[in-house]
């Protein structure tokens, strides 16, 4: 199974720049057309959040646009820069957002995984949290098929990257997703958003990994004075392979059209 994720798009009205810098849309655009021209192509593709840049209608009516030629299932979930309800407004087809409060899910349907949505971003604040709800639904929901391989998306990590001005901004009681995730060691990986940039450790018993954002990359800046910064680096996405013999693989793919392919390896 072959499972495309990306993540912080940060769609913008048309013809409007993100931070007045980069055109988001266009970044968009062509992490569609590199999820187009994987080979085989993927089976399912996540978005792990801030699909928008400040949650207005017209953001998510470009997104909605931008992500049309997209042939495979999507199953998304909010970030901090997301409005709930404009997004189920714009994407009423998503019927899988059956929480009213929130915008957790659970699809078993994507055999042979399950996918788990948590919603911990708080209205109007960029940190998460797994509040008590949140907690408690994510164990009763992983009991239902404890054994059943898993993977769960989320936006904001809830683990110290080391860059602090986006360390402010994580998911807080963190401890509580761990003590959870602890118990089901069919969970393959918890993947998030938020970051703008790929990192991964270990976390609760299993692998934890941050997708890139099709736009621009928080600086990698790891001293405590270091000033808010963020560069245009190359877009990238994830691409995470199942296999049952090896579980799953995650695949950094960088966004674009490249030189080659060459006769050699």
């Amino acid at each position: 199974m072959l499972i495309a994720h990306i993540s912080d798009t940060h769609v913008r009205p048309r013809g409007l720049l993100y931070q007045g810098v980069v055109d988001s849309n266009a970044m968009l655009a062509a992490a569609v057309d590199t999820i187009n021209a994987l080979d085989p192509p993927p089976d399912l593709i996540l978005f792990s959040g801030d699909l928008v840049d400040e949650g207005r209608p017209e953001e998510y009516a470009m997104a909605r646009e931008l992500l049309q030629p997209l042939r495979q299932r999507l199953l998304m979930i909010p970030g901090n820069h997301d409005h709930r309800q404009n997004l189920r407004n714009a994407f009423p087809e998503h019927n899988y957002f059956i929480n009213e409060e929130n915008c957790s899910f659970v699809d078993s349907g994507c055999a042979p995984m399950r996918i788990i949505g948590l919603d911990i971003s708080v209205p109007e604040q960029h940190h998460g949290d797994m509040t008590d709800t949140a907690t408690q639904w994510l164990d009763r929901t992983l009991a239902l098929e404890p054994d059943k391989p898993t993977l769960i998306m989320m936006h904001q990590p809830p683990f110290s990257s080391g860059i602090h001005y986006i360390d402010a901004y994580r998911c807080e009681r963190g401890e509580r997703l761990a003590e959870v995730v602890s118990r089901y060691p069919a969970v393959e990986r918890i993947v998030c958003g938020h970051i703008h940039r790929f990192m991964q450790l270990r976390f609760g018993g299993t692998l934890m990994c941050t997708a890139p954002s099709t736009t621009t990359a928080i600086a990698l800046q790891l001293h405590p004075e270091a000033a808010d910064a963020s560069y245009v680096e190359p877009p990238a996405l994830l691409l995470h392979h199942w296999k049952a013999d090896t579980g799953l693989i995650t695949h950094w793919v960088p966004i674009g059209r490249f030189e080659g392919p060459f006769d050699f390896a």
